[in-house]
């Protein structure tokens, strides 16, 4: 494979192309300041102006939110999985029917296999622009969203309503329901009530792995972080691995399913038979099925990257306690 041919499977950080209106909460305050991007696949967007960077099927979705200082993300649930690694700030996620069943704080480098089948949300934290990668299970991202009723009542209050088909419509561009078309109903009580409303406790030792924990861990191998014998032990139909400046990278890999590479820190350089790319932070890489590389840090410091490859497994495992 051509360097070029290459280069059309990176999406550069400096090149990502936001949608400002991707979901329902797009004009609600506190919300409304937030950008989705979909790198890898369809995602997850309620909104036809969202731009996909890489279309190619994957058995996962690359996505990422960024959002500036106290802007936050409303609460919903997905029928698959969803992590999220922390790019850059500092951000709190929080979980449950109103967002106070639990929450954890996040720094960089931190990763979140989020328990399918609760709601959740997130807000940054920090004080500057952050952003917050996101690998959605199977190629079609579950289906879309499941709102929490509050934010739809409080998007309608805003000029934004969805549809019983997940597509949104924005009175504030002259636009509104089809004849004969419904909007997404509100869950019932009942309905609600079979959303798990796990604490802090149930969730932080099982689903989250810290930056620093796993550099330790890939002292001399890739460090497994989802998936077969993992640290975070679940089988959401990708596996995720970490690697550091220690771990060895003179061997060759290959896989038999697209990968996807995606630095956290430093400068990464993949290498093939025909060419050769450097990555850095906020960059994603698709490695095509059967391409046989090498991968190594192309420079001395610290260095992190996180690498996704799908698996045969569902696309997403409801919460058990």
């Amino acid at each position: 494979m051509t360097p070029q041919e290459m280069e059309n499977r990176i999406v550069r950080y400096g090149d990502l192309q936001p949608c400002k209106t991707a979901f329902i909460d797009a004009h609600t305050p506190g919300s409304d300041q937030k950008e989705n991007f979909t790198i890898i696949g369809g995602g997850v967007s309620e909104s036809p102006d969202q731009h996909v960077h890489i279309s190619i099927p994957h058995g996962f979705n690359i996505g990422a939110a960024g959002q500036p200082p106290k802007c936050r993300n409303s609460l919903h649930s997905h029928r698959t999985a969803e992590v999220f690694f922390v790019l850059k700030g500092r951000w709190r996620f929080f979980w449950g029917r109103w967002g106070n069943a639990g929450e954890v704080v996040l720094e960089e480098g931190d990763i979140f296999n989020i328990p399918t089948g609760i709601f959740r949300g997130f807000e940054n934290i920090g004080t500057d622009y952050g952003m917050i990668m996101a690998i959605l299970g199977g190629d079609d991202a579950g289906g879309g969203v499941i709102w929490a009723p509050q934010v739809i009542e409080d998007a309608k209050d805003h000029g934004l309503i969805l549809s019983e088909q997940g597509k949104l419509y924005d009175s504030k561009k002259g636009q509104s329901l089809p004849k004969g078309v419904a909007p997404m109903p509100l869950l019932t009580d009942a309905q609600l009530k079979a959303f798990p409303e796990p604490t802090t406790a149930d969730v932080v030792p099982h689903y989250i792995a810290r930056y620093w924990d796993l550099v330790a861990l890939a002292d001399r191998q890739p460090a497994r972080v989802i998936g077969e014998n993992a640290k975070l032990r679940d089988k959401p139909g990708f596996e995720v691995d970490f690697l550091t400046e220690k771990t060895p990278s003179d061997a060759k890999q290959r896989h038999d399913v697209p990968a996807v590479l995606m630095p956290v820190r430093g400068h990464w350089k993949v290498t093939w038979a025909d060419g050769s790319a450097t990555l850095a932070p906020g960059d994603t890489m698709s490695v095509p099925e059967g391409l046989e590389y090498a991968l190594a840090p192309s420079m001395t410091g610290e260095s992190a990257l996180y690498r996704t490859v799908g698996t045969a497994d569902p696309a997403g495992l409801t919460w058990k306690p």
